[in-house]
């Protein structure tokens, strides 16, 4: 997922006279309950290509009461879908990820319509979600209880893990299908169903994984995908009495709001948040290596990845050489349109975005740091920015403090472990970080001090189905992958048997 190397096959696909075909998977209409349907009042809203401004199409503007009906039919099926043996619920979810697979370049060219990252990126988002379905298959089959030996006499006692009901996963738009179906997979595979709510600038996405969820067989009502304002859809599915649990990524700023909602129900909820993630360069460490690692680490999605390294600590004794080599390697990045062959960095989502990335780069130079690349928006216009190299930077930019969530790199110069483990950790985020160096020592140090959910030694690709993915602090709560991330869609129960014969001591 961090690379910007592509294989010969990809490569293939990569240029703007040989697009893949995704029209079989574009649907304008909400899936509800098993039905696809426009809205009842009649309303829709249009999708646009970032890289192009041109209309993709238009899905419905769902209202109050369609909300409400897919999580009553969402209720209903659960009944259903959690009776249902694990191997079976497994067999529905393995048929899912391999339609993924099977639909692997019409998804990602889909994907990359509305997204706008490159290509190679979208092929790499589509064989990273396929990997949930097929891991969370296995897993449900893995829901195992424990025996608790007794504490009173004539009693058995025992904890199983039951699903937790519906679940509402709130989606973004920078990965959209590898995160609807980290969520959906681990709760289907637990025996819970879902409601899900896709971002607004990537609904087709989501809509093409319930097409496939459709043919794969999953028992109507337990996967709805519902598009509308996200006003309107996503505070109905918070306060929502019968929807148990709330699984969203995004930034912590609606977190905290999304939090809040929750709370008038007590709901289970699991939080991936922001992320601003530092990268830490040690003076033993190889300078070309640490290069390439920073430029996979910030600028894949064009930067717009909770995971990209935001805050580049380089050793004094390594900085200006860094600087140049970083800075030389970033102006040789390609930027445009996805479908063209060789582009490393696409359209960021929206205008919004952009004005972000400049407001960031005036900001710190105008507290004093240095521009080394870029620093434009970029001469394609619209939603395209240059990748933008910022050295010199200190703790009082915004650039320091605020995840900027696009291509713009902040160097910043460190003396000593203590000092840069002290200003790596005065953020507020704590998803994940990034420590390059040669030192064993050192390496156990810092991954037991960086003040993070995920720690990466010497490398920057991390994630997997494998692995619980999640953060500490303001970066959110719950764990997502792994054996722990079905674990977030389940209650455990307790329960204590009478055998019948009272113990005479």
């Amino acid at each position: 997922m961090r690379s910007f190397e592509t294989t010969s096959a990809q490569s293939a696909h990569t240029t703007s006279h040989n697009i893949p075909e995704y029209e079989h998977l574009l649907r304008h209409q909400a899936f509800l309950g098993g039905s696809w349907v426009d809205a009842d009042d009649g309303t829709s809203f249009g999708v646009t290509n970032p890289a192009t401004g041109k209309l993709i199409g238009t899905v419905p503007n769902l209202g109050v009461a369609q909300i409400e009906r897919a999580i009553a039919e969402s209720r209903v099926a659960f009944f259903t879908w959690r009776k249902l043996l694990p191997q079976d619920r497994a067999k529905t979810i393995h048929r899912w990820g391999q339609l993924i697979v099977d639909n692997k370049m019409s998804l990602a060219s889909l994907l990359t319509v509305e997204q706008g990252k490159p290509l190679t990126e979208a092929i790499g988002e589509i064989e990273y979600a396929a990997g949930f379905a097929f891991w969370f298959a296995e897993e449900a089959k893995r829901l195992y209880g424990e025996i608790i030996p007794s504490h009173l006499p004539s009693r058995k006692m025992l904890v199983k893990r039951e699903p937790i009901g519906v679940v509402a996963a709130i989606t973004p738009w920078n990965f959209p299908v590898a995160m609807l179906v980290r969520k959906a997979a681990a709760a289907l595979a637990a025996g819970s169903t879902v409601v899900a709510c896709p971002s607004r600038e990537t609904p087709f996405s989501a809509l093409a994984l319930a097409a496939l969820a459709e043919e794969a067989g999953l028992l109507k009502g337990t996967f709805s995908v519902l598009t509308g304002e996200p006003e309107v859809v996503v505070p109905e599915l918070c306060t929502a009495k019968h929807i148990r649990a709330v699984s969203f990524t995004g930034s912590t700023e609606i977190g905290r709001l999304l939090l809040s909602l929750c709370a008038s129900t007590v709901k289970r909820t699991c939080m991936e948040l922001g992320g601003h993630a530092p990268l830490i360069i040690f003076e033993d460490a190889d300078i070309d290596v640490s290069v390439e690692a920073a430029m996979a680490a910030k600028f894949q999605t064009s930067g717009q990845d909770c995971l990209a390294a935001n805050r580049i600590f380089v050793h004094a004794d390594l900085y200006d050489r860094f600087v140049r080599k970083f800075g030389a390697a970033v102006e040789k990045l390609k930027v445009g349109n996805g479908f063209e062959q060789g582009v490393q960095i696409g359209p960021l989502m929206n205008e919004r975005a952009i004005g972000k990335c400049v407001e960031h780069i005036q900001d710190a130079l105008a507290h004093g740091a240095r521009l080394v690349a870029g620093g434009k928006r970029h001469h394609l216009g619209g939603n395209f920015m240059q990748p933008t190299v910022l050295a010199d930077v200190t703790p009082d930019m915004k650039i320091f403090r605020e995840e900027t969530f696009g291509p713009v790199a902040a160097i910043l110069r460190f003396d000593n472990e203590t000092q840069v483990i002290e200003s790596a950790n005065d953020s507020e985020f704590g998803l994940a970080a990034y420590v390059y160096t040669n030192d064993s020592s050192r390496s156990w140090r810092l991954s037991d001090e960086l003040e993070y959910g995920m720690v990466g030694v010497n490398t920057t690709q991390i994630t997997g189905s494998p692995i619980p993915f999640g953060g500490i602090k303001q970066s959110g709560h719950g764990r997502e992958g792994a054996r722990q991330g079905i674990d977030e869609f389940t209650n455990l129960k307790y329960v204590c048997f009478f055998t019948g014969e009272e113990s005479n001591q």
